[in-house]
């Protein structure tokens, strides 16, 4: 057991409230980002790459579109490397520094909804139509990405975490922001979706150095700007969700099985986070503040009297 940070601070929940978004700073080590960015190379030869006109991201053209001719290129399977390359990778799902922010934003029992992404741009590469948002194109709510406060608490339903690899000055392109838009009661104009307008005010580039982690609501309008620099822009994107909140379905009925090999080398938090979705209260694994999991929330005899109602433990 390990003593970590214990929650935001007053300043990081007031900035995450207001813009829909956070920059954590620092959160991996050199030596981790070392370790990620070595992981990648040796699995290079898996990146997709998205040359296909039905593949891109962006509207040909419009200023998010790059040079046209550069794809974006994709990779997933991390936790599924074998040891020590996907050590660094199913670390983030329980890292001490991410655990107090994770709790805040989610709610204890927090768990992976998408399968985790490492995402590569070379210079010129195009960027992401803005989308997202907690209002669709012909105006209504989108519950299952919502961000919302309600008696002093933050819940986003679907949350994501921008592991940053590499170092993404101003001027960088990558990652692009509408800050405050998980609160917007319109749809995002397509003008501003491609970029079209509303680049130079607003919306927003933030600055980050390799190690620096980006927390966003799914709720807030984002997308990303082409490639500008002359290295290899990478990222490793997850996607986290409250215990009883689900989007994706890669977890059903169970995550691919190269997750769960080596499991020596998953913790017990690190399993917890690969949990289905269901309630805490019945007996969730949760990653809590300074203990790695904690106990059972249900009676035995409770689990003993729905055995012999539903013939199962759980209802």
């Amino acid at each position: 057991m390990s003593s970590i940070q214990t929650g935001m601070t007053a300043q990081e929940k007031y900035l995450f409230d207001l813009q829909g978004f956070l920059v954590v700073r620092g959160v991996l080590s050199k030596d981790e980002v070392r370790e990620a960015n070595e992981a990648i190379d040796a699995h290079a030869d898996q990146f997709q790459s998205r040359t296909d006109d039905h593949l891109r991201n962006a509207k040909m053209g419009s200023p998010l579109a790059g040079d046209g001719a550069t794809p974006r290129l994709d990779m997933g399977g991390m936790l599924g490397w074998p040891a020590p390359y996907s050590n660094v990778y199913r670390k983030l799902l329980a890292h001490p520094r991410l655990v107090p922010y994770l709790n805040q934003l989610c709610g204890e029992g927090y768990r992976l909804d998408h399968m985790p992404l490492v995402i590569a741009s070379e210079k010129g590469a195009e960027g992401f139509s803005l989308h997202g948002g907690t209002i669709n194109a012909d105006g209504n709510y989108v519950p299952y990405l919502a961000y919302h406060f309600s008696h002093g608490k933050m819940y986003n339903n679907l949350l994501a975490c921008s592991v940053q690899l590499v170092d993404h000055p101003a001027g960088s392109g990558g990652f692009i922001v509408i800050p405050g838009s998980h609160k917007a009661n319109f749809p995002t104009p397509m003008a501003v979706i491609n970029g079209e307008d509303g680049m130079g005010s607003i919306v927003f580039q933030p600055e980050t150095k390799a190690g620096d982690i980006i927390f966003f609501s799914e709720g807030t309008v984002h997308g990303a700007a082409p490639w500008n620099m002359p290295y290899q822009r990478r990222i490793a994107l997850y996607r986290f969700a409250p215990p009883t909140v689900a989007y994706g379905r890669a977890y059903f009925p169970r995550w691919p099985e190269s997750y769960y090999e080596g499991y020596t080398l998953l913790s017990e938090d690190q399993l917890a986070v690969l949990e289905p979705a269901y309630n805490t209260r019945l007996d969730r694994p949760l990653v809590a503040a300074l203990v790695a999991v904690e106990h059972e929330w249900r009676s035995q005899e409770k689990k003993n009297f729905d055995k012999r109602v539903f013939g199962t433990e759980y209802f």
